[in-house]
Formats: C-alpha cells, structure tokens, sequence
C-alpha cells in the first residue's frame, strides 16, 4: 500500500499491526524525507539512520510474532534537550557532546510503547528563544515559508511534523516552547500538566517551569503520543493522577463557560496583539460559541506574575550554564542570562516558588466562574530568520515578549494548555489559540480542541507549495 506524509501516528500504528506495511519500510521513507528536506528545512541535529533501522527491524519481527504495543514500529523524534542513549545531548550548543548512557524517562517510554526514534531535532540554545537558530546547528526553517521561522525552541520538532517527515514528536515548554512553534506551523500542540510526562534525568527542568509535550497534526495524535510518553521515575517530585488523554477525543464535553482572555498577562515591557491575530482568535471564539458553548472576555487574576517567572527562568539556565562542558562558546546572552540566574538564585528564587501556590488559589478561583480559557497563543505571527539572532540581550527580551506574551504564565502554574491552529495571515503564515486549563485538564481541553478540528479540518492543510519529500509503495 501506500502511505503518504499525510499518515498520521494512529493511522501509522493501524496499518502497521494489520501488517498493511513494515516498520523498516517506514523508516525508510521517514529517514528518506528527511535527507532530502535537511538542506532546506534543518529539522534535525541527530538522524539516527542505522539505529533506526535496526530498531525497526526488531519492532517488525514483534509485530509478525503477535506483540502489539501502543506505537510499535512507528518513527518518532524527540527534541535535543532529551537523553537518548548512545547519543549527545547538545541542547542547541555548539561543541562535541559525550553520548550519554541511559534514555530519559520519556524517552523510555516511547520506546516501551514500541516507537522507534528516528532522530533529535533542532532547538536553540537552551530553550531560551521562540527561534530555532544558532551557530551549532544554523537555521531551522518554517515549511509554510522558508523565510520565516517555525519558533522555539521546539522548532525542529515543529518543523518535522508540519513537513510530514514524521507523524508526530516531542518537545518541550518551558514558556510556550511547545505551543508557539506548534502556532506557527498550524500544529496541534499540547503542554501537558507538570510532571505528566517525566523530565528525568531532571526531576525539575529550569526550577519546575518546564515540561515534555506533543506536537502532530491532529488532536488524537497528539494525545496518543502523551498518553505513550506519559508517567514517572520512581525519584520524580511531581507526579500528578494518570489521565486517560486519547479517551477523551470525541467526547462531548457538553456546554461549557469559556473565557476568551485576548489581554497580555503582566510583562515589563509593552505587548500588543496585532490586529489580524486578534481576529483569528475571535472567529475562533465564534466558532466555540456556535457550538453551544457560552463564551465571554474575561482575564485571568494574572496580578505580577511575570515576578515570579524571571527567577526561575534563569536560575534554570544558571544550573545549565554551569554544567556546560564549553562554557565559552555559548551565546553571550545565555552567559548574561545565567549571571542573572546567579543572582536570583536565592531568596528571591525562594520567593518565587513560594508564590506558585498564592497563584494556584488565586488563578484557580477563576475556574470557578469558567472552565476553559481560550487565548492568543502569540501576539503576532512568526518572525522571519535571522530577525532576532544577533539581537542584544534586552533587545531580544523585547522582541519576544512582543510576539509572544502569552504563553508563559501556564508554565508558573504548571498547568496543562493546548495549541490549536486559528488560521493564516493574509501572508500565509499560520496562527494558533491556547486552549488553558486547571490541574489535571487535559482530558477536557482535549475534547474541545478535537471538537474544534471536527469543525475546522485543519489537519487537512498542508504547507505550498509541497515540502520535497518522496512518496513511495511501502
């Protein structure tokens, strides 16, 4: 048969257990579309060709001998700040990193559920940025439009999946790293609550703001590879009750208050959602309220919020920079970031975590009032290559909380928050919405972001004209 970029993971994962197709026949093509995307979308730091294809061939013999898992032989990437075993972790740095001995957590997981991990995709240096750009790896690129970038920092996971390259991927939000990049290349894009899925060998990564997410096409995809990556190390600190995200896609989740929240929470310099991402957002909200839901504007209490962010932020980096193997060739505004961190690194980093659980009562007595929250995912679209990279420090601060004010509260709180696509610029270049919830809410975020794709199909678009990438009968 033949299956095409369009194949989605829960697609992929049927016709390989009705044995419609082998697991070394995809990662063939997979490894195919990638090597003949690298030179012009530069998703990948690491394709791991030849295990890959040893791992495929193993899941194809579980698979004729019976063994059914929930992703087995299907090709999957992972984002560079993970450990996969036998391979470096770079993080986006420049330098030649040691392989690392054992999987993280997540990783293992995938593995558990059969997948087979084709490579680690490009993110800027330590996460820090919503570009994927660098002098490690250069540029990662947009497929919608070349000239532009896909966002950060999981932009080579973005980038993956939107070309078709793979189904689906991880990556990581720690200020909206999941969900910009999944905003800018009309992705579904979910940041699961803290600790869902496992940041081992980090039991916290940068001081608890971020977690490990799923970027694919559609919404069941999406939850499935959450529910696969989901769980915990025995020496996780945050291991929040098990949900059941695939479940939930398609369940009616009734009528329900929404909160269409289109002011930038607290930032210490100005953010203005531009005009045409605004009406996205409404016309999505109009779309949630034809359905039957009750849809008013209210904020979130954000109160000073964005206080308690900075701290943790970069006492995050503090702890990488000092663990750096090359601390000289790391970007001059990591190094001053981290300087910062030092300072922050004590009482007010106290602080900071202190105030997380004043937010939860106060950011949760909203949710007594509505269920859902529905906000711009970035303020404006995507910014072109190369607009921010040589940026100063305080100049770079500026221009990202500009575009994209919106995200990082949800990762003070640690709650779960959903991209969905919200359309195109006249330019072409694709916008999201956040689905936002309490503790525990992805089950419901994900029946309205599954009810919402029933209605729009945006799974259904694809970057044009087509990114190359060969078709072949498999």
């Amino acid at each position: 048969m033949m299956l095409d970029r369009a194949a989605g993971l829960a697609e992929t994962t049927r016709a390989l257990a009705a044995g419609e197709v082998t697991s070394r026949a995809l990662v063939e093509l997979t490894l195919a579309r990638i090597e003949a995307t690298q030179g012009s979308l530069n998703a990948f730091r690491i394709v791991r060709a030849e295990a890959a294809l040893a791992e495929a061939e193993a899941a194809d013999r579980d698979l004729a001998s019976g063994v059914r898992k929930p992703l087995l032989g299907v090709p999957v990437a992972v984002k560079d700040d993970m450990d996969v075993a036998g391979e470096p972790t770079a993080f986006g740095c420049c330098g030649e990193f040691p392989p690392v001995t054992e999987d993280g957590e997540a990783v293992r997981r995938l593995r558990a559920a059969g997948a087979v991990i084709v490579g680690k995709t490009n993110t800027c240096e330590f996460g820090q940025w919503p570009f994927t750009e660098g002098p490690a790896f250069g540029a990662t690129r947009n497929p919608w439009n070349t000239e532009y970038t896909p966002g950060g920092s999981s932009g080579g996971s973005a980038t993956a999946v939107a070309a078709g390259l793979v189904p689906a991927a991880l990556g990581s939000d720690g200020a909206g790293s999941v969900r910009i990049p999944a905003a800018w290349t009309h992705l579904v894009g979910i940041k699961p609550q803290r600790g869902r899925v496992s940041t081992w060998p980090r039991g916290e990564s940068f001081q608890g703001i971020t977690v490990n997410g799923t970027l694919a096409r559609t919404v069941a995809d999406a939850a499935l590879l959450l529910d696969a990556a989901s769980g915990n190390h025995a020496q996780d600190p945050h291991r929040p009750p098990a949900v059941d995200a695939s479940a939930a896609v398609g369940r009616d989740p009734g009528r329900l208050r929404i909160a269409l929240s289109l002011k930038p929470p607290f930032t210490a310099v100005p953010a203005r959602l531009l005009p045409e991402v605004r009406t996205r957002i409404v016309e999505l909200a109009e779309r949630l309220a034809a359905l039957g839901h009750t849809v008013e504007e209210a904020d979130p209490p954000y109160g000073q919020i964005g206080m308690t962010f900075v701290p943790r932020a970069t006492a995050g980096i503090a702890e990488r920079v000092g663990e750096a193997p090359f601390p000289a060739l790391l970007d001059r505004r990591t190094r001053d970031a981290a300087r910062l961190g030092r300072l922050l690194g004590g009482a007010p980093l106290r602080a900071a975590r202190r105030a997380e659980a004043v937010l939860h009562r106060r950011i949760g007595g909203f949710f007594d009032a509505y269920d859902v929250v529905l906000a711009p995912t970035t303020a404006a679209p995507p910014p072109r290559i190369g607009a921010l990279l040589e940026l100063s420090g305080f100049a770079t601060d500026r221009a990202m909380i500009a575009a994209c004010p919106y995200a990082w509260p949800w990762n003070v709180l640690g709650w779960p928050g959903v991209n969905v696509p919200a359309g195109f610029t006249a330019d072409g270049l694709p916008v999201g919405a956040q689905l936002l919830g309490p503790a525990d809410s992805e089950p419901l975020l994900v029946q309205v972001a599954a009810q919402l794709e029933a209605e729009l199909r945006w799974f259904e678009k694809w970057p044009s004209p087509p990114v190359p990438a060969r078709s072949a009968a498999v």
